[in-house]
């Protein structure tokens, strides 16, 4: 085997003025957190909706969330995003397709349609953890609230909600990191992110072994690093008498 070792390869010149392949990755990590991070945010607000939707005694709420799921689960991911970036902007308002198409930078809009179709892809999962920790807790609680005088918006904002999110910040974890390694699918809509960036180094190079190796490392630090975050929540936020103490 003649393979030439290069794990200095990050700190190769580009031929781009100064600029090294380190500067790409860098590049690639700012764009991978704002996809994530879009994409979180979506998906924390609409699946809370939607699972509150999904334990609310009306049918109606509960059929629209019950459908959202059962589409948005069973549509690969990856179709959902081309559906977002080829699809959707064609359907938009004349002014607002024009912005889109000619204002837009085109990795800016490619990343708009990326986050959105992961958040809403993630917000059903994250329907079904929030449905899961509501009615994972005893019914009485809901019913003294009732009985106290508490409308159904103050039921779940003030006694519900605030125990579930608790309970379920394990699976919600899991969630938390699946959203950011799944922002990698965004480089095949456009998206000059992480993965798009280690595939053109590793063309420009050579260096496949090396440079997949970093990329395998810098996500297993972020999602390390995420799940360190969650632990350290879900400690501070254990109810006890509910949840598991870790304690043997």
């Amino acid at each position: 085997m003649n393979y030439v070792w290069n794990w200095g390869v990050l700190w190769d010149k580009t031929g781009i003025g100064n600029e090294i392949y380190l500067n790409w990755i860098v590049t690639g990590l700012g764009w991978l957190f704002a996809i994530g991070g879009i994409a979180w945010l979506i998906a924390m607000v609409l699946g809370t909706v939607l699972g509150i939707m999904r334990t609310l005694p009306s049918k109606t709420a509960n059929r629209i969330a019950s459908a959202y799921v059962t589409l948005f689960r069973n549509v690969p991911l990856l179709v959902q995003l081309f559906v977002w970036y080829y699809v959707v902007p064609d359907f938009m308002p004349e002014g607002l397709r024009n912005w889109w198409f000619n204002d837009l930078a085109p990795n800016t809009s490619a990343m708009i349609s990326a986050s959105i179709g992961l958040g809403l892809f993630t917000a059903a999962r994250i329907c079904e953890q929030v449905r899961t920790g509501i009615q994972a807790l005893p019914k009485g609680q809901a019913n003294a609230a009732y009985a106290l005088g508490f409308n159904t918006r103050q039921v779940y904002r003030e006694v519900l909600l605030p125990q579930a999110f608790r309970m379920i910040l394990p699976p919600l974890g899991s969630e938390l990191t699946n959203c950011f390694k799944n922002a990698s699918v965004a480089s095949l809509v456009g998206v000059i992110e992480l993965i798009s960036q280690v595939k053109t180094i590793a063309e420009y190079t050579q260096s496949n072994l090396e440079i997949y190796t970093y990329a395998t490392l810098i996500y297993m630090a972020i999602n390390i690093s995420l799940l360190m975050f969650m632990g350290v929540l879900e400690r501070r936020f254990r109810i006890p008498g509910l949840m598991s103490e870790g304690k043997s």
